[in-house]
């Protein structure tokens, strides 16, 4: 008898940690690396939030909280959703998770059986298919194209929905293109969905305050009122913060889903981190002055990479409109010879050699379940960026 779980053969281990594990190898030997593959901003967690972390510890803030979160933490996620998504949810209705994964979980575990089936476009965040996997599902993958903008079209959706389908996932602006939906586009998307009453939505809005130039966020629920029944509308404040180490995801949603949620965490963490908590009261109620400096800084970061990857032989970037990254086609390099004589067959052997001869590490567009791509995170200093992308221009130049 086997020990370990038949659920592990369906599970990929996750790309962006094994390009981020090799780069420290890389860089112990004394190699300076140049690290574009991460999905966390540069910058600091803004001082009042730190601030109100640690009031919270001088408290005494230091106890098991609600298995779903405190209550100031659900209010303020609740008033975050009326003014800035319109959405009325009451504090019931909100959950907090240890992180954005965490919220994922608990939703497709919560629901899924096996057999049933959830939709994700592609490219995807690389978790979405393989949490799916793990809860017992079959994540039914549709792909996009660069000429529409890497977006999931409503033809596609609806030709992808069969009697099993439970869940469609959506993430605007996604990761890894960076592509957000227009009310529009989303618009065309809900109407498909509401001729089909048996499937639900997971909207991944992690991103949400991200988005540049006039773009205009909006979320499907917004959109589309109708479906608010059947949406889990998901959040947090790892991105539009600084908070990734924090470990605070959120949601809102039905009450009947939130609560079969509030079950599962509390069998699996209980709440999350008190103190993180407290800190994420502070995110969403206190001053929002560090989102507009931020999304500042990484919209001029984004129109740097842009344009220095359009400059390099054998890629093209598409110009994303929100989160930050940019995804380019490496499909011009595919059967060429580095200069270091490494053969490049794939987008993996691109980032493989790419890493091993300049020193630049980004993540192939497979892992994303799009190639021949890679993922570049302009989460990193201007002047780091410059100096990774003149590293993939030389690479580049050096392909016979």
């Amino acid at each position: 008898m086997a020990f370990l779980a038949d659920a592990l053969s369906r599970v990929k281990p996750s790309a962006t940690i094994a390009v981020t594990q090799k780069a420290r190898e890389l860089r112990a030997q004394g190699r300076e690396i140049l690290s574009l593959s991460v999905g966390e901003p540069d910058f600091d967690t803004p001082d009042n939030i730190k601030a109100a972390a640690v009031a919270a510890i001088q408290r005494g803030e230091t106890k098991y909280g609600p298995v779903a979160g405190i209550l100031p933490l659900r209010e303020a996620i609740a008033k975050k959703f009326k003014r800035e998504n319109g959405l009325d949810y009451k504090p019931t209705q909100c959950i907090v998770g240890t992180g954005g994964k965490q919220i994922l979980f608990n939703a497709l575990m919560a629901s899924l059986n096996p057999g049933d089936e959830a939709i994700v476009s592609a490219p995807y965040w690389v978790s979405y298919p393989e949490i799916v996997a793990l809860c017992g599902g079959t994540a039914v993958i549709v792909p996009t194209r660069a000429e529409q903008g890497y977006k999931l079209q409503p033809e596609a959706l609806e030709q992808a929905i069969t009697s099993r389908t439970k869940w469609v996932i959506l993430n605007s602006p996604s990761n890894p293109s960076g592509a957000a939906y227009t009310r529009d586009e989303l618009k065309a998307l809900t109407d498909v969905l509401l001729r089909h009453e048996h499937v639900w939505i997971l909207t991944d809005d992690m991103y949400e305050h991200l988005v540049y130039g006039d773009f205009v966020y909006t979320t499907p629920a917004q959109v589309e009122p109708r479906l608010y029944e059947r949406t889990l509308t998901m959040n947090g404040v790892s991105k539009a913060y600084a908070m990734t180490g924090w470990r605070i995801g959120y949601a809102a949603g039905p009450d009947r889903l939130i609560k079969a949620m509030d079950m599962i965490q509390g069998q699996q963490t209980s709440g999350a981190c008190s103190i993180a908590q407290w800190a994420a009261v502070e995110a969403l109620n206190g001053p929002q002055d560090f989102i507009a400096s931020s999304k500042k800084a990484f919209e001029a970061r984004r129109d740097l990479v842009v344009s220095m990857l359009n400059q390099a032989a054998h890629l093209h970037a598409h110009k994303p409109e929100g989160a930050f990254y940019v995804f380019p086609s490496c499909a011009g390099a595919i059967g060429r010879t580095s200069a270091g004589g490494r053969k490049i067959l794939s987008d993996a052997d691109f980032v493989s050699a790419l890493l091993e001869e300049e020193g630049v590490a980004v993540v192939q567009g497979s892992a994303f379940g799009m190639g021949p791509n890679f993922r570049v995170s302009y989460a990193a200093a201007n002047a780091t960026l410059e100096k990774a992308c003149a590293r993939i221009q030389a690479f580049c130049a050096g392909l016979r």
